[in-house]
């Protein structure tokens, strides 16, 4: 049955009830986290500023609603502790050239509020894999770049959602 064919009265209670059934299964956009008033304001510690990950994170606290105030005395300080992405070849090809890999991207991070640890130091690591075709070389470097900004993505939103539940 088209559209065209529902009655005139039926066809007004079409948009109501299709987004009646969205809501009953569950499904709400992805909203803003609110994180507790100890990181109101934060302190971000890394050895590698220029991380994706670092990146990621500070963009994610920025939006959450923190701020970077480093001289207020109410400054709770996240920790990375550690910051890595790797690489592992999985598959070659009958002339011994990779033609898969898999990416892996690991954090390990903590939180400290006042002298007291509000999150013990955690580690997250995500991966995907992707296929490698050494005639695109350039192309398939680049996704690589693309791949690794997006697992750096993914962990800053993983972490922030850990903050969050604090």
């Amino acid at each position: 049955m088209s559209v065209a064919k529902i009655p005139g009265k039926w066809r007004c209670l079409l948009p109501a009830l299709i987004s009646l059934l969205i809501s009953s299964c569950g499904f709400h956009l992805q909203g803003r986290n609110d994180l507790p008033r100890s990181l109101a304001n934060v302190q971000v510690d890394a050895e590698d500023t220029q991380s994706e990950f670092f990146s990621a994170l500070r963009a994610s606290l920025l939006s959450a609603g923190s701020q970077f105030n480093g001289a207020a005395q109410d400054t709770a300080t996240i920790r990375i502790l550690d910051d890595s992405a790797s690489e592992r070849v999985l598959t070659v090809s009958a002339r011994n050239i990779p033609t898969a890999y898999q990416l892996s991207y690991r954090v390990k991070v903590s939180v400290t509020f006042q002298g007291r640890e509000l999150l013990p130091p955690e580690e997250h690591t995500v991966s995907r894999e992707y296929s490698f075709d050494e005639h695109a070389l350039l192309a398939k470097l680049r996704e690589r770049d693309a791949l690794v900004q997006a697992l750096a993505d993914d962990l800053a939103a993983l972490v922030l959602r850990r903050l969050a539940a604090l």
